[in-house]
């Protein structure tokens, strides 16, 4: 085979072919939205930093007593740079994030395995500001366990939402209205 990486089957699909030959709907990760993602991880672990003090003496406020100032410091610090840590990862990561076509939808965040239409109950929308996640409520979800560390999240996620699993396209070269029209189109 070819070494040079011009082999074409080896090199992701444009934007324009992301319905692909087989005519399923894949999204893969957006470098441009994860690189913005990771500047504003970045500038809260800036303004974490600015509140413990860390570049000086730190900020007064009159709405909230040092301690308060200096606790939520240290959250910005360990939330987003936890969060910035796992974007820089997903930043290098070229895999597939979502498949969906005939058989069903397969979100890699949530396993390897596809999930056939036939055990999808129903499939909602949880919006939070202006943020949507599409929701897939499972006929039996114990047969679906997550194999990724989004597992510790399921119940969080099912009492927010309502349903078994919650995809989110943040991150990738697709929207949530493609997505609900590729959903539309195969189910």
């Amino acid at each position: 085979g070819r070494t040079d990486g011009s082999d074409p089957a080896a090199q992701p699909l444009r934007r324009s072919q992301r319905v692909n030959d087989n005519n399923e709907f894949v999204a893969y990760p957006s470098r441009w939205r994860i690189g913005l993602l990771i500047l504003v991880a970045f500038c809260f672990v800036s303004m974490g930093f600015w509140a413990v003090g860390a570049f000086g003496s730190p900020p007064v406020s009159d709405r909230a007593s040092p301690a308060v100032s200096n606790a939520f410091g240290w959250l910005c610090i360990v939330f987003f740079g936890f969060g910035g840590l796992v974007l820089i990862k997903a930043f290098f990561d070229k895999r597939e994030r979502l498949r969906i076509n005939a058989s069903g939808i397969h979100w890699t965040l949530w396993s390897e395995e596809m999930i056939p239409w036939s055990e999808i109950s129903d499939i909602t929308t949880w919006q939070f500001r202006l943020q949507k996640w599409i929701v897939l409520h499972l006929r039996d979800a114990e047969r679906f366990p997550s194999a990724s560390p989004l597992a510790k999240l399921s119940g969080a996620s099912r009492a927010l939402t309502g349903g078994d699993i919650a995809i989110s396209l943040t991150g990738t070269d697709r929207s949530y209205r493609e997505t609900m029209e590729a959903i539309s189109r195969f189910r």
